[in-house]
């Protein structure tokens, strides 16, 4: 059961795009397996092509910095800011924000393209989730048909690896939907459509997360 503050930020998002009330249930669910992955130390991993690689960067910026609360650092820390440089701690000590680690797997050119170069550019996620993804993280895959080939590929790594798998994907969800462990199925079969819907249900994501892990 969600808390009434997240619930909340649903509620919200549902009075806004009331088509997306049909994906409730699925955000509800993404949202506490990606709670149970933060609380246990573990990392979200994103990926997508096109618009949705813009996403999964998106994605990643609002969840490593603050998206609408802030996010001091705890006190200890920012004491040890200042032990370890008295003229430099204290400015980071009040602008250093606490983080919910994210990495979109789209933002490493040199290793992707040299992957892609030297090996397999279907395999390209699916090496580097090998590499950073470790079990107990997430990997959110956004594919607006649930087909995309490099996408797919890295749900095999994960599903191997223990890392659970969230899909962002279009109402036909695709391959994507069926390997997922949540699929959040946008009801729109059109691609811009679709990503119209994606960048609203991450939000609320995000903002569910900053609530429960930095809300008063």
């Amino acid at each position: 059961m969600l808390e009434p503050k997240q619930q909340a930020h649903i509620d919200l998002l549902v009075e806004r795009y009331p088509k997306l009330d049909v994906c409730r249930q699925s955000i509800e669910d993404a949202y506490l397996m990606l709670v149970d992955c933060y609380e246990h130390g573990g990392k979200l991993l994103v990926a997508g092509n096109g618009g949705s690689a813009a996403d999964s960067e998106h994605i990643a910026g609002e969840l490593m910095k603050r998206f609408e609360k802030p996010r001091p650092v705890p006190e200890k820390f920012a004491e040890k800011l200042v032990e370890v440089d008295p003229e430099l701690g204290p400015g980071l000590a009040k602008n250093l924000e606490q983080s919910l680690m994210a990495i979109p797997l789209v933002a490493h050119e040199a290793l992707t393209t040299a992957y892609i170069n030297d090996v397999d550019g279907l395999g390209v996620f699916a090496q580097q989730l090998y590499g950073f993804g470790r079990p107990g993280d997430v990997f959110l895959g956004i594919s607006t048909s649930g087909n995309s080939k490099n996408v797919i590929n890295a749900t095999v790594v994960a599903r191997a690896d223990g890392i659970k798998v969230i899909g962002l994907t279009g109402a036909k969800g695709g391959k994507l939907a069926e390997v997922a462990d949540v699929a959040i199925k946008a009801p729109e079969t059109e691609t811009y459509k679709i990503q119209e819907c994606h960048l609203p249900i991450y939000h609320c994501l995000c903002l569910m997360l900053e609530d429960h892990f930095f809300g008063e």
